[in-house]
């Protein structure tokens, strides 16, 4: 198997299993239909993750499709409102808030320093009448880690919600939602929780959630509902009656979920709970300090501030993609390439032996 250091690999046998039972049920096997979807139970899982209840979780088809739900919700950017965002933000939202400004809102952007965006930039930056502050909690660039329950504090002070995309923190570095007073969290499952693309979480608040304009009206989300129009129907005065959960699904949610994906996040989510967040980060520390060590050294410039738990390690290389990936892919070494930095996110499943073959790969810049 090649060397994969950016994303946890499949997890024992049941893991493989758990997908062709939910594959063989759509394909009405027999053998099958004994197999009940886990829906409520891994949502119930990735909530226990982050420290929240249940209810307060929807499925979601991605990050960014529940960052711009949360958006719409609070009426932006048709309401002129102030949003606070920064540069080390996942760089896919980056358009995203340029749009909001476009459109209306105003936008503040705190720019990083040293690989950094430091607390008292963001501080200056939330004001009165602040609306939303939205973040990576662990920044996709470079692994810098907000402080989320300081940025929560600021925020709040000023009557301002708080965001955070999650999908660089949850399932690698602790994430307790309800100690940091995050308003939302957002993460998609292909990355540390061990999924595949197509299905995420959105986390709301309990007590915010009312804050949210309803704007997604899917049938997943309905508590009651009633048709006066088909054979046999009751009588009424509107073409149907229904009502929403008092819940993140019934605020977020659409229709069909990607199933195969819930019944991988089954398996793996009991796995990380196994093995432990907090044994996972730790793990990943020896493995992160010899590369912020070694890369330099080897005259890779670190991107990554040196003071960072986080398992992501980047380096300043340009035109990175044209000189590295074909000498990558020959060794059968996958790390994250872009057009003028690269990012390797050891994990559980790496050892030092697998850094030796890396560094072998990249030699000296």
């Amino acid at each position: 198997m090649p060397l994969r250091l950016g994303v946890l690999p499949p997890g024992p046998v049941t893991h493989t299993l758990s997908v062709v039972k939910a594959l063989l049920k759509r394909m009405l096997d027999p053998a099958a239909m004994g197999y009940a979807l886990p829906d409520a139970a891994v949502r119930e899982k990735f909530a226990r993750l982050i420290n929240a209840d249940a209810d307060e979780i929807a499925y979601v088809q991605s990050t960014m499709s529940a960052e711009q739900m949360i958006l719409r919700g609070l009426g932006l950017p048709a309401s002129r409102g102030h949003i606070v965002t920064d540069t080390l933000h996942f760089f896919g939202s980056l358009p995203l808030y340029e749009e909001m400004a476009r459109q209306g809102a105003h936008v503040s952007w705190v720019r990083e320093r040293d690989g950094r965006i430091p607390l008292e930039d963001l501080r200056r930056a939330v004001r009165p009448g602040t609306r939303l502050v939205a973040l990576s909690l662990v920044s996709t660039v470079n692994g810098f880690q907000h402080d989320l329950k300081a940025v929560c504090d600021i925020a709040h002070a000023h009557g301002a919600l708080v965001y955070a995309d999650i999908i660089h923190a949850a399932g690698c570095v602790p994430v307790d939602v309800r100690a940091s007073g995050v308003d939302f969290a957002a993460c998609a499952t292909y990355k540390w929780l061990m999924g595949e693309f197509g299905l995420g979480f959105v986390y709301a608040r309990k007590d915010v959630q009312p804050l949210l304009r309803r704007t997604e009206c899917g049938y997943y989300g309905l508590k009651d509902f009633t048709t006066h129009v088909y054979p046999l129907d009751p009588p009424g005065r509107t073409i149907a009656d229904y009502s929403f959960e008092p819940t993140a699904e019934g605020r977020f949610a659409h229709s069909t979920h990607a199933h195969t994906v819930i019944a991988q996040l089954d398996h793996s989510l009991d796995y990380i709970q196994r093995l432990g967040v907090a044994r996972i980060q730790a793990h990943a520390q020896s493995l992160i300090e010899r590369l912020k060590r070694e890369l330099p050294q080897r005259g890779y410039p670190l991107m990554t501030p040196l003071e960072s738990t986080t398992p992501i390690v980047s380096c300043v290389l340009a035109n990175a993609r044209e000189r590295l990936e074909a000498k990558l892919a020959a060794a059968r070494v996958r790390i994250t390439l872009r057009r003028n930095y690269f990012r390797v996110t050891p994990s559980v499943f790496n050892d030092h032996q697998d850094l030796d073959r890396l560094l072998e790969v990249l030699g000296h810049a």
